[in-house]
Order: structure tokens, then sequence, then C-alpha cells
């Protein structure tokens, strides 16, 4: 399939933006999610697919099988036929839309992870990622393994998405705690334990492997965590999974903070199998009005990592969420969190004009509420995950990793795999 960007300008139409571009305007409105179809805004970019055929399914033919030979991404071919419920029944003499003119700039591995997201939003997702990371168990002092989030992993296997099984250091009441990587990397029996946990929640056979996300681990536990990690490592590609770990995104092995100083990039490149850096969180819920994920500031933390880590087993971080801010910021105020679709809907009912930051490579916009206070909005849209996305290619990493995919940002997808086909391990 063709995708094109088209950026909204004053007097457009979607009868008028449809017609130039010979496609229908319900076309428009589904692939962009578009939730009032009279609200476009001046700076709004709609992603505009164009360009297909068609394919009678014949004895023997399976949507994998049917996507092999077309060459396009089980994905694109899912989302080109929302009428197949099922992906893993077809039938002799249905008729099956191809899209066409993907431009290949390889494949890539994609991780998504996803806390409670609904079964309708999983089918529409899974078939554009590698793995799918519940943000599953959390970890206590003692190294018990307690659920958090439930998500039905028995849909994965129709997409050919591998599960990972997530552990963490959350606390129950929300928030990482220090205190339990603490224990878990420098008490024996709580780590016997954990791993113990670990292994048998494998054992269940729901999962390809484990994702871990430490996070603010104190900077005295730099070495504790990586000899934890060893040992973990070692013991999970014993009985035959694979090792992801999240790390903050650093700038240099001798940052320092709770964020960073523990997170080792030279020591998780070398043990774990893929390593999830963080590029997000640079426009976050308690500081000043900025891009979530700046394309400038992710490049000084690639620069950084391709020098420490294989490039090959780098995923690169991408926010599905933006932010709404009041103004001025006030220092321990909250922004709003909004997901990219609620954004431009937020933008069309204030009639605020989209702008686009060049440096950051993203788009922002600002509005007056109706009590008068000043807002400024900063999202994601298709040219902003286009510009991240060029950045697997020129840097030669192994893939992307979304936080979070709760909530279908469809447009995201097609930007995907208009450029690459997705890595399937299963």
């Amino acid at each position: 399939m063709d995708l094109e960007i088209y950026v909204v300008r004053n007097g457009d139409t979607l009868y008028d933006i449809a017609r130039r571009f010979g496609v229908s305007v319900e076309d428009i409105v589904y692939a962009n999610q578009l939730q009032d179809t009279a609200l476009l805004m001046v700076g709004q970019a709609l992603v505009i697919p164009h360009g297909e055929t068609q394919y009678t399914v014949r004895a023997g033919d399976t949507l994998y099988g049917i996507a092999r030979r077309f060459g396009v991404g089980l994905g694109r071919l899912i989302a080109a036929n929302p009428q197949i419920r099922d992906p893993n029944r077809i039938r002799v003499g249905q008729v099956i839309v191809i899209p066409l003119g993907q431009q290949d700039l390889g494949e890539l591995i994609v991780n998504g992870y996803v806390t409670d997201a609904s079964d309708a939003t999983l089918r529409e997702t899974l078939p554009y990622l590698s793995f799918l990371s519940p943000f599953s168990y959390r970890a206590d002092a003692e190294g018990n393994l307690s659920p958090t989030f439930s998500v039905d992993l028995s849909l994965s296997g129709g997409y050919r998405t591998a599960n990972l099984l997530t552990l963490t250091n959350l606390r129950a009441q929300g928030g990482f705690s220090s205190d339990v990587a603490h224990a878990l990397f420098t008490d024996q029996q709580a780590q016997d334990a954990f791993i113990a946990n670990a292994e048998t929640l494998l054992r269940g056979g729901a999962y390809y492997g484990v994702s871990l996300d430490f996070e603010y681990v104190y900077p005295f536990d730099r070495q504790s965590y990586n000899q934890f990690l060893r040992r973990f490592t070692d013991r999970m590609h014993a009985l035959g999974y694979l090792v992801v770990t999240a790390l903050a995104p650093k700038l240099s092995d001798d940052q320092q903070g709770l964020l960073y100083t523990a997170h080792d990039y030279a020591f998780h490149g070398q043990t774990a199998d893929y390593v999830v850096l963080m590029t997000y969180e640079w426009g976050y819920t308690y500081g000043p009005a900025m891009a979530v994920s700046p394309l400038n500031m992710v490049r000084r933390v690639l620069d950084y990592a391709v020098q420490v880590i294989p490039a090959g087993k780098i995923l690169m971080g991408v926010p599905n969420y933006g932010y709404d801010w009041t103004l001025p910021f006030t220092q321990g105020t909250a922004a709003r969190p909004l997901t990219n679709v609620g954004a431009v809907t937020l933008a069309g009912r204030r009639r605020a004009a989209i702008q686009y930051d060049s440096a950051a490579q993203a788009p922002f916009f600002n509005y007056t509420d109706d009590a008068g206070r000043r807002h400024e909005v900063w999202f994601e849209d298709a040219r902003s995950l286009r510009a991240k996305y060029a950045l697997v290619r020129e840097y030669g990493l192994a893939g992307i990793s979304y936080w979070n995919l709760n909530e279908l940002f469809r447009t995201n997808f097609l930007v995907l795999e208009s450029m690459y086909s997705v890595e399937k391990v299963l």
C-alpha cells in the first residue's frame, strides 16, 4: 500500500482531500480514526492509504502464506481486510484485498508493552508485533511475584506473536521500589525465590521469554544488578528462553541519578538478547511542557548507545501517548495524559491549529479552556513516527518497543508497515 502523509491546509475538507488522492472518505476516516469528520484542523497530519489489488483464496491458502506471496506484512494484510475476524480462518473463494507499494527498508523486531488493553485492541495490534510484553507481574522483597494486569495471552498465537513474561519492581500502590530491587539483587534467598517463581510461570507454556524492567535502582546497586542479570540470564538461556531488559535513556556511562547510574549499558548489551531503550518521557507528567520523545534527544541517546551495545540488540522506545499541560507550568502540578487520537480530537474541538517542531520532530498545539487557562499539548502523529522509524535503518537497530499499546493508534501501524516488515519469531 502506498502511504502518503498530507498536512491539512486552510479550507480543506475530507471530500476534497479524498478526491485529490483518489481514495474514499471512508478510507481516510478509518485510517486516521477520525472522531468528527467536520473537525479537520490546519496542521493536522493525515495518512492517505491507497493502491491495492485483489486475490481469491484457494485450497491450502493461509493468510500468512498470502502475505508472504505478495511481499506484504501480515499486519497490513489484516488491516486491509477488516471483515476477517479470525486470521486463522479464511475460506476458499473468499476475496482478499492485497495492499501494494510497500517501501521496503527491511525487517525489524517490534515489542509492545500493554497493561489493560482490550481484546479488540489486541486483535488489531498483534499482527504488528514480534513480542507482546504485558506488564504482568511485580516482585516483592522476598522474591514473590504477584499479578498486576490481566491480558488474554491466548490471542497472540493466532498472529504469530510471542509473549514475554514482564517482571518489574513495581509497588502494589504504584511506582517503582528501589528497596525491592536492592533486596532481589543482594539477598540470596530472595533472588532464589524470584528465579524459581519466574520458572514456575514460564512452565505454563504461554511465554517465549522474559522482559525485565527494574527502574529507580539505587546507584550503589549497579554491580549487584549486573551480577543478578548474569545469573538470571544464564538460567533463562539454559531453559531456552530469551531475556529482554529495559534501560533509561542515558547519554553517557557515568550519567548520575536514580534513573541512570545503575543501568550499565555495556553489561546489558553483552548479557541480554535485546535491550529496550526507554527513549521517551522528556516531556512527562510532572515536568514542563515539551515533546515526550524529541528526535534530537533520541539521537543523542542512540549516539551513545551504539558505541557500547550491539546495534542489532537495541529496541528504540516509542511512546503511544501525549500530554496536556496547563500553563504556566508550576512545579508539582501534573499534566493530563492523552491518546494521540484524543489529542487531535481535542485540537478540533478547541479549534486549535496544530504546529510542528522541526528540532523535536513532534506536533503540538495551544488552546484556552473554559476557565480561561492556557494549555499546551504535545503528542505523536504520522510525521513524528516516520521520523523516529527512520532511525532504525540509520543506526542499524534491531527494532522498536512501544510504551504502551493499551489504546489503538491505527495511523502508527500504517506508517510502520509502509516502511518495514515486522519480523515474526514464531
